[in-house]
């Protein structure tokens, strides 16, 4: 039967206003179903109005005859009428399906995505009205909705994202697509319908299954949505659902995070580190993958982006602690200590700071330092004359408006001088010119807020007593030949505050 006679008997026309009811001489839905999927994929030139027709046949026709409720008893019947149904969503799906790119080097611009979000929502209102009608037949027939539902859930995730290649009107179509499809499994949100529980199974394999033709090096790159849909999966998941499929997650995560563009890049480390924050150690160590992981962040230091490397010093700094045990948790040992890739990383980030002319690539390194120095420990007196020129080097160089990198450095340096206060006397004369010129400097910026000024004079004055202690009040006998010929009363002040405070 041709779909314009079908609505015809289901009293389909635009102007019906009644409730139409289903016609006792349909034919069945199998039979209806493979023709529908041969006209969607057939008639590229009309392929709206088909879909429309399509979303009215969902509306209108009544569940019993829609999910062959009284006839599909026997399981080879139930199995024809799932494989169906998934050719017809697969179809309906694939109206509104991405051009892809010519390489992986150069993305498509917006006007190659044109016509997308036009189908885009014209699919997924048709999708919607699939589920509702399901819903309203009770949800019998459960095994379909979880047939259906990974090629949904992919569909509304590539959609409703705001990209190129959707609309406000498409990404409100796709999210209504998705709330329907939690509402009619009665999953709780996106993370229950990916994984599941006792009483409701999850369908992360099956939209990893529906994924993985595309995730290989060759093809990864040349549809724009695939990596959106996998990374949104992944980021999903928790644990104890990530570890049994590390194997299927771990490659296309690497792949995006050694890509060159740094878009690319940033997406594979963020799923990277959600893998490492949850994932167990043991998982992670096992078949060497932590060390993969390892060497694969630490190749993104040498890069010039400071967002990549934001979040690569981040995730490192997870990672280690997956791969060993900081330094600072270390009993103390009669041998002497072999270096470690707590040491490493933090070696490269003072020889990176060190020759760094960009502010905000400064500012990730200071802000990644503290952390460091602390996993380190005592064992930052191996690094001590590096981490000196560096806290020199960028307590001179002013950072506005907020001063992050002053700040940062200032709490390095305390971490240091009470983690390595026998090795500080000696240090002591150019750090106490160092944090003197920053006083007066500060003192006298006049872009400087009143309360970064304040905040950056009272660490600098903790710098002052820290050092001043290590310095058996040396330090002290110094602070006291200032006065205002030197200074000015700001400075003065604080300065006070240091030598009544050591005092005490």
């Amino acid at each position: 039967m041709e779909l314009s006679s079908l609505l015809h008997d289901l009293h389909l026309s635009s102007s019906s206003s009644e409730k139409p009811r289903p016609s006792a001489d349909l034919p069945p839905i199998t039979e209806l179903l493979p023709q529908l999927q041969e006209k969607l994929i057939g008639s590229p030139s009309d392929t709206c109005s088909l879909i429309g027709r399509v979303e009215q046949l969902f509306q209108a026709a009544h569940p019993y005859w829609l999910f062959s409720l009284g006839s599909a008893n026997q399981e080879g019947e139930w199995a024809e009428l799932q494989a169906a149904y998934c050719s017809v969503i697969g179809a309906l799906i694939g109206c509104a399906a991405l051009p892809l790119c010519d390489d992986d080097c150069s993305p498509l611009s917006a006007a190659a995505y044109q016509s997308v979000p036009i189908r885009a929502s014209a699919v997924s209102s048709t999708l919607t009205a699939l589920i509702d009608s399901w819903a309203r037949g009770g949800g019998a027939r459960g095994g379909l909705l979880l047939a259906i539902a990974p090629p949904l859930c992919v569909f509304s995730v590539t959609h409703f994202q705001d990209q190129l290649w959707t609309s406000s009107t498409s990404r409100a179509a796709a999210r209504r697509l998705q709330e329907a499809l939690l509402r009619a499994g009665q999953w709780r949100d996106s993370a229950h319908l990916l994984m599941g529980d006792q009483e409701n199974r999850g369908i992360l394999g099956n939209v990893l299954d529906i994924l993985q033709p595309q995730l290989s090096k060759e093809s990864l790159f040349r549809c724009e949505s695939v990596k959106f849909v996998f990374s949104w999966t992944l980021l999903q998941v928790t644990r104890p659902a990530l570890s049994p499929l590390l194997s299927r997650l771990l490659p296309p995560s690497l792949l995006l995070s050694d890509h060159h563009r740094p878009e690319n890049c940033m997406m594979g480390v963020q799923c990277l580190h959600h893998v490492v924050l949850h994932t167990a150690a043991a998982d992670l160590r096992q078949f060497n993958r932590s060390e993969v992981l390892y060497q694969a962040l630490f190749r993104l230091l040498f890069t010039t982006e400071e967002a990549v490397i934001q979040l690569a010093l981040s995730c490192l700094l997870d990672l280690l602690l997956v791969l060993e045990k900081p330094p600072a948790s270390l009993a103390p040992s009669l041998p002497r200590r072999k270096s470690c890739r707590h040491d490493d990383m933090l070696r490269l980030v003072l020889t990176h700071m060190e020759a760094e002319h960009k502010v905000a690539l400064r500012r990730v390194y200071a802000a990644a330092l503290p952390p460091l120095v602390d996993r380190v420990g005592v064992a930052i007196c191996r690094h001590l004359r590096r981490v000196e020129r560096v806290v020199l080097g960028y307590l001179e160089i002013r950072d506005p408006p907020e001063e992050t990198s002053r700040l940062k450095i200032l709490e390095v340096l305390q971490k240091i001088i009470r983690s390595a206060w026998p090795r500080m006397q000696r240090r002591s004369a150019s750090l106490l010119r160092c944090l003197l010129r920053l006083l007066v400097d500060v003192s006298s910026d006049s872009e400087l807020s009143d309360s970064t000024r304040r905040q950056l004079m009272d660490q600098t004055s903790v710098c002052l007593r820290l050092l001043d202690a290590c310095c058996h009040g040396d330090v002290q006998r110094c602070l006291l030949q200032v006065d205002s010929s030197c200074c000015s009363d700001e400075v003065l002040c604080c300065l006070e505050t240091v030598t009544t405070t050591t005092d005490r």
